[in-house]
């Protein structure tokens, strides 16, 4: 029988998946260091009332989320807690007391061995009496399932927490926020690959162009976000393609995020939390191979490196070779990703992370509009050229550290580094000729650099006035991006989309042009200070109510030539703005939660200049939110409802009262309002869920280039999925898995003009998969299809960059993903 100890610092990482972790400290003072209390004090702690609010689950997850509030030590057989469920924990008690709870009709009972540390033992057979003067105890049931459990990973398709909407590891049912979680049992279950791919799960989230594959972008809320949706453990990455291998939950925040994160688009963000170094040894390797000559190797182990939980290590290794339902499109990336965790005291952690990936590839510009459809062409033609490489190289250093003062009181500190270097080989095309069949076509070769770097310091603190409980969160951040190109833009030869001659460019040719004859200097940079503060305030352990603000001090500056770097004329905006967000949730029971928000948030520059030549006021947005939450079944089932509406202000627009076509001014205004729903997590202990719809009535509110009251460009009204799976638990057929699910999207405008649209789809996809055990090593073999009915469709359009109807992103045909897995 194998004993499993769950230190408290791992059960944070592992429970809560979610905490903000960005990077080396610039200094360390020695006074956060406390020293270590006395056996006595610890004792004299453990008899000090606490806030709980831990729902009811599995009772490993229950145990996690009770040390993470308590930093006690829990250990126990593995096989005791296996199955067994706890009923949760409300209110404010001692630990001692919360774990009774905890425990309650489970069968299992607790003894101490240090004074914050007890081992979880069967509770003692009932004394039988004779039958006048005795009780038998009935013990609930411990159900035990098959090997086809997630066991180790510890995560079904319901996540009950997150911090990403607080920063604060809060129960989900209690943050009066929109926020939707995908764990990793859905991505692996799903073979996810990309962000893309795990996304299609959340409700209102659609893919955006992302300059053909460079960058993950995606609209939220019928909003595009740019270069600013994806964020890594709450670090802004702008200009990145994450790498799923090192991911552990993906977090999709709805709505004005600025509050906690800065300068940020309306309609939300994608946070990344990525995988943690564990105490318990852990190994896994997986080889993927698929459709159109995909071959992908991930590799994961984890575990400590001394004799103790003192110091832990993870390493994550991905390798991925494929070519493309496109012509001439292929991906060729390696990464690597090793962290370390080095726990000081039990108070005193330290993590430090580090990623390196070298990616090959073809970026992808997709296919023109034609009429007001997508061009009926072959969706593997593409227009540019064959032999055009891109190539990155991403180099990501991450340390944070925490001090827990006391029970109540931490502090935690970080800092990031991300630096990107690549050159851009491609063919752009822009513009369809008004023959309606030769597309222009520009030869882009070009030399990027960039770096962004950031750090952050917390404090957050638990207390009590007049019994109204407070957590509360005091913050500054400071975030830097830098990018520098130099390169050539020039005219090439157009192409026949309907009888493409290719090879009329001479790559070499450009490749000179790029190093000896740049005609295309470019720099820009962006830096914000900010200051936060959150209170969330509970009364009567069911009216939560956040209030909080946050302070920026942005400046940018970018500027073109095309003579060189030193002939920019920069444009240099300064920025400073207050945006305070306040949210209201009531929980009259356990399984329901009403809530509501307002928020406003500060948004991207404005590039233009009005006609006085002064700067553009930046773009800024308000929101207004109402929904409800519950869990069901034990809080395995968890679903959602929010009404939304946000207007986007100062949009930049045209200036119609002056002659310069050039000059513009910040009138325009943009709104989206609807209904999303999400549900999630099992129904029985065989079968799994998601389901998930949107109503988004996106619209231009305010225009000077006659676009009032037009849709918003690849917002589907109405789309939705659902996937379920199936395990065969306890049958003849246990260890096998089965799965389905439909992505449905309505018909999406293609531009502001609304000139033409992308057709809405029904995309049908599929999974099995047979777990078994072979000596100490689970394995698990896997197959998917996706898009089995093989259908055409079209993801979204290049609205960022203005090329709409020259750059329409075509979606994959059937598709069929294998693997297997090895696991001990």
């Amino acid at each position: 029988m194998t004993r499993t100890i769950i230190h408290p610092s791992t059960a944070i990482l592992s429970a809560t998946l979610t905490r903000v972790a960005i990077g080396i400290a610039l200094a360390i003072p020695a006074f956060f260091v406390a020293p270590r209390v006395s056996a006595a004090e610890i004792a004299a702690r453990s008899e000090q009332a606490m806030p709980f609010s831990i729902p009811a689950q599995p009772l490993e997850d229950a145990l996690n989320d009770f040390i993470a509030v308590t930093d006690w030590q829990v250990g126990f057989p593995a096989e005791l807690a296996k199955g067994a469920r706890s009923p949760g924990v409300a209110g404010s008690y001692p630990p001692d007391k919360a774990l009774k709870k905890l425990l309650a009709g489970t069968g299992l009972v607790y003894r101490h061995t240090g004074a914050r540390a007890v081992t979880l033992e069967r509770a003692p057979e009932p004394i039988r009496l004779a039958a006048a003067e005795y009780q038998e105890v009935q013990l609930s049931p411990i159900m035990v399932k098959g090997e086809a459990t997630t066991e180790d990973k510890g995560q079904s398709y319901a996540v009950t927490r997150s911090s990403t909407a607080t920063k604060t590891d809060m129960p989900i049912m209690e943050t009066p926020m929109s926020v939707q979680v995908v764990s990793r049992t859905v991505m692996d279950d799903q073979q996810v690959i990309t962000v893309e791919d795990a996304i299609k799960n959340v409700s209102g989230v659609q893919r955006d162009w992302g300059y053909g594959s460079l960058n993950d972008s995606f609209i939220i809320r019928g909003f595009p976000t740019r270069q600013s949706s994806v964020y890594r453990n709450g670090f802004r990455m702008t200009g990145y393609a994450a790498e799923t291998a090192n991911v552990e939950s993906i977090d999709v925040l709805k709505g004005p995020a600025a509050m906690l994160y800065g300068r940020v688009d309306p309609g939300g963000i994608v946070n990344i939390v990525t995988k943690k170094p564990l105490s318990e040894p852990y190994y896994s390797l997986q080889q993927q191979f698929g459709s159109y000559d995909l071959y992908r190797t991930t590799a994961d182990a984890t575990g400590p490196i001394t004799g103790n939980d003192a110091l832990l290590y993870r390493f994550n290794l991905s390798y991925t070779n494929a070519d493309s339902f496109r012509d001439f499109v292929f991906t060729d990336r390696i990464f690597v990703a090793p962290s370390l965790t080095w726990r000081l005291s039990e108070d005193t952690e330290f993590n430090l992370n580090f990623e390196y990936k070298n990616t090959d590839f073809t970026l992808d510009h997709g296919i023109p509009a034609v009429g007001k459809r997508p061009a009926k062409v072959p969706i593997s033609r593409n227009l540019g050229e064959r032999g055009t490489e891109t190539h990155t190289d991403d180099y990501l250093v991450d340390f944070n550290w925490s001090h827990r003062f006391n029970e109540n009181w931490r502090i935690r500190n970080g800092f990031v580094a991300h630096l990107q270097d690549y050159f851009l080989e491609t063919i752009v095309h822009p513009f369809l000729r008004p023959d309606n069949r030769s597309m222009g076509r520009f030869a882009n070769f070009t030399d990027y650099e960039r770096h962004q770097y950031g750090s952050y310091i917390d404090l957050t603190g638990h207390f009590q006035t007049f019994g109204i409980r407070h957590n509360v969160l005091v913050g500054a951040d400071w975030y830097e991006y830098h990018q520098e190109s130099v390169g050539s833009f020039r005219p090439v030869t157009d192409i026949d989309i309907y009888n493409p001659v290719y090879g009329t460019v001479d790559l070499n040719q450009h490749r000179v042009f790029r190093d000896h004859a740049p005609t295309d200097f470019f720099t820009a940079t962006t830096e914000w200070f900010g200051l936060y503060f959150q209170d969330q305030i509970t009364l009567w352990d069911k009216l939560h109510i956040l209030g909080g603000g946050r302070h920026d001090w942005a400046h940018s500056k970018s500027g073109f030539s095309d003579v060189s770097m030193a002939a920019i004329d920069q444009t240099v905006i300064e920025t400073e703005r207050f945006q305070p967000r306040v949210g209201i949730l009531y929980q009259p029971w356990p399984w329901l939660s009403v809530y509501g928000n307002y928020v406003e948030s500060l948004g991207a520059d404005n590039p233009g200049r009005s006609a006085s030549g002064e700067p553009l006021k930046p773009e800024t947005a308000e929101q207004f939110e109402a929904g409800v939450k519950t869990e069901l079944l034990d809080g395995r089932l968890t679903g959602s409802l929010a009404y939304f509406h946000i207007e986007k202000l100062n949009m930049q627009t045209a200036d119609i009262s002056t002659p310069d076509p050039n000059d513009q001014v910040t009138v325009g205004k943009a709104r989206s309002q609807g209904i999303e729903f999400d549900l999630k997590g099992q129904l029985t202990d065989s079968l799994s869920l998601i389901a998930t719809y949107a109503y988004i009535d996106g619209r231009i509110l305010k225009d000077n280039g006659g676009n009032e009251g037009n849709r918003l460009p690849n917002v589907p009204e109405h789309s939705g999925s659902f996937w379920a799976k199936y395990d065969f638990f306890g049958t003849a057929l246990d260890g096998f898995s089965v799965g389905t699910g439909v992505y449905v999207a309505g018909q999406r405008e293609g531009d502001n003009e609304n000139t033409f649209q992308l057709p809405g789809y029904v995309r049908w996809d599929a999974m099995a998969a047979y777990r078994f055990r072979v000596g100490p090593t689970r394995m698990t073999a896997q197959v998917n299809v996706n898009n089995i009915l093989d259908k055409t469709y079209y993801k979204s359009t290049d609205i960022i960059d203005g090329n709409p109807r020259g750059r329409i992103t075509v979606a994959e045909p059937l598709t069929v993903l294998g693997s297997i897995r090895l696991e001990y």
